[in-house]
């Protein structure tokens, strides 16, 4: 019988997140799901265990990152931090954290939520970002690492993204547009980011592997 295993989810709030929080719980492979947030989930599962932890201090709680795998979904909007330095914090320096301390506490696996544009050598502030924090996980010696880079995401968040919901009206009316090389730019539904990691997770790699928004409907189609 095969051993179950242990997972711990950042960013378990937001739209890919909730998602594979979900498949997480009510899948057969893990027998226990640490969540790592700042405010309570409002849930209650047999294998969640909730963590309400400070970002700013998580060398405090450097045993709970003792699992298997792990899945970052972190990111936030300029809007919502205020300030690129802010933003930089949320969505780089905090992934960077939970990815060390995880390395440290012996986990194999770290799954994470980038960017479609992500390069650290970009001129484009957002891609630039993305791209050191692609850089920067890469660094952390992990089994595997595979690095989601979807497209416009599709779903329906907690909070209003005006470009998102622009965006989104634009790929219904127009999907014709999104085909041959156009077709990586194709919008793609939080739910399936959320169904990849979960099955990337349990395929048998080793190694750094980057899945762009086209791959990653391959594998949740699966």
């Amino acid at each position: 019988m095969k051993e179950k295993k242990s997972a711990l989810i950042a960013g378990a709030s937001g739209l890919i997140g909730n998602e594979l929080l979900h498949n997480l719980l009510d899948g057969t492979e893990y027998e226990r799901v640490t969540a790592i947030v700042r405010s309570p989930l409002n849930m209650q599962h047999p294998k969640l265990e909730e963590k309400i932890i400070s970002f700013d201090n998580m060398d405090k709680y450097n045993h709970i990152f003792a699992v298997d795998d792990v899945f970052c979904c972190l990111g936030t909007t300029i809007k919502k931090a205020k300030t690129k330095d802010s933003m930089y914090k949320i969505d780089v320096n905090y992934p960077v954290q939970i990815a060390k301390l995880a390395s440290n506490n012996g986990a194999k696996r770290f799954l994470i939520v980038s960017s479609m544009n992500a390069n650290p050598e970009s001129s484009i502030w957002y891609a630039k970002m993305k791209g050191e924090l692609e850089e920067k996980i890469s660094m952390i010696p992990f089994e595997s690492i595979s690095i989601m880079r979807p497209s416009l995401l599709l779903g329906e968040r907690k909070e209003f993204r005006f470009g998102e919901k622009a965006g989104e009206l634009f790929f219904i009316i127009f999907p014709f547009l999104f085909i041959g090389p156009l077709k990586k730019y194709k919008a793609i539904q939080g739910r399936t980011v959320a169904a990849a990691m979960y099955k990337i997770a349990q395929m048998d790699k080793k190694g750094i592997a980057i899945y762009p928004s086209e791959q990653i409907e391959q594998v949740a189609g699966r």
